[in-house]
């Protein structure tokens, strides 16, 4: 009996380590199909990836008339406007187009690495190669002529680098687009390429006295570190060798005109950039005054910066602060680009989301970007023909501001005057 016993008890000893057995065996089967299953998971994004590489020799791009127009972007910050210089750059990118990047000198050069390492890590960016960031940044003094000083020099830069872009826009850190690039060449598609988008007016009024009258130093042309700029006791003449003209900082100037003020054919822009290195505020005053005083240019001028911008009334030194309640109306406005923002701040979002319809690090969508929307691809990877647009419904708004200062260009209602 007792050995019947020890009997059973093996076989169903045995049996459970039979059932135990079959239980590991069933457990590395269903991790052999698990493995399986993610690297076939693995493999198939990988293959995803190869084959939306972008490719290795970019589209050809092609100027002059038959074509979209091109812009030359500068877009200027100070220290720690990496991130923002980045997010403002992918928001305006085109292939079509060129841009140069200035971090001013109060920025480290770690945050220069930064920025020109987050450059090359945009596909498109890296492949046409259209986008270039300042080595040896400019000192700007707030309020001072080293302002101009630097725009002058990425003007200078941007005729050097490239023959096709037909208009110089000057960005800051602190604006942002409000239509697709796509948008904006759809529409300077029939603009004459020679027009000049420059609020201006000779109405001085307070600013005879407050800008004009005052001399200023600004150390910032002579000196290796950042000061403010000082005023000299005595004030000085109104001039009436030319006539001065004023208005915003914010400008959308053609080739021709700029190759003028670089080149200077005749001695205007020289004279004027020597008088100007004494004026307050002088980004507020010197190409309005050149282009108004210069018989070949005067009548090229439709007075607008394009900008969507609230302001005091009086007016302040700078526009308020967009955000989130401004948006209807701003995204309403016809204008091209708004100003100012905070850093991140959601409107910005919105503005990606709605309009731009733009993915996170990614450049805003058009025509040429070929790859499919996903969240593990950039469309803007992949791309087909450049020189093709896509305009949204942003471009009808903006197309219908553009015919209203048209309109009254051609009536010569509101130039140099």
């Amino acid at each position: 009996m007792l050995h019947h016993h020890r009997k059973q008890e093996e076989r169903s000893r045995r049996g459970y380590i039979s059932v135990l057995c079959i239980m590991g065996a069933e457990k590395k089967w269903l991790f052999t199909l698990y493995t399986a299953a993610l690297l076939s998971v693995f493999l198939l994004l990988y293959s995803l990836s190869v084959f939306s590489s972008p490719r290795i020799y970019p589209s050809v791009i092609h100027h002059g008339p038959p074509y979209p127009p091109a812009f030359a972007y500068y877009i200027s910050g100070g220290r720690g406007d990496k991130d923002r210089i980045f997010r403002l750059l992918l928001a305006v990118y085109h292939p079509r187009n060129w841009y140069l990047l200035h971090l001013t000198a109060d920025a480290s050069d770690d945050e220069r690495l930064r920025l020109v390492s987050a450059v090359k890590s945009i596909p498109a960016v890296k492949s046409f190669g259209n986008v270039e960031v300042v080595g040896k940044p400019d000192r700007l003094s707030y309020m001072g002529s080293s302002h101009i000083a630097a725009t002058l020099h990425a003007a200078a830069i941007l005729l050097k680098i490239d023959r096709g872009w037909n208009w110089f826009i000057a960005l800051s850190a602190l604006d942002y687009p409000l239509l697709t690039q796509d948008d904006l060449s759809h529409v300077f598609s029939s603009v004459s390429r020679d027009l000049n988008f420059i609020d201006h007016t000779s109405d001085l009024g307070w600013k005879e006295h407050q800008r004009v009258k005052p001399i200023i130093v600004d150390p910032g042309l002579y000196l290796a570190r950042r000061t403010q700029i000082f005023t000299a006791t005595e004030k000085r003449l109104t001039p009436d060798a030319f006539q001065f003209f004023t208005g915003s900082p914010w400008v959308v100037l053609s080739r021709s005109f700029l190759e003028y003020c670089v080149f200077g054919w005749d001695n205007l822009p020289r004279i004027l950039l020597m008088y100007f290195n004494n004026v307050i505020l002088p980004e507020e005053g010197y190409f309005h005054t050149v282009i108004c005083n210069a018989a070949d240019f005067k009548n090229t001028t439709v007075n607008s910066d394009l900008r969507y911008m609230i302001w005091d009334s009086p007016p302040k030194m700078e526009p308020h602060f967009l955000n989130q309640s401004n948006y209807e109306q701003m995204a309403q406005s016809g204008a091209a680009f708004a100003r100012q923002f905070k850093k991140d701040d959601p409107v910005l979002d919105m503005v990606d989301e709605k309009i731009l319809k733009r993915g996170q690090k990614q450049a805003t969508l058009g025509a040429w970007c070929t790859g499919r929307k996903s969240w593990w691809m950039d469309p803007c990877s992949q791309w087909g023909d450049v020189n093709v647009l896509k305009p949204g419904p942003h471009a009808k708004k903006f197309e219908e501001t553009i015919t209203n200062l048209l309109d009254d260009w051609n009536s010569q209602s509101n130039q140099c005057k």
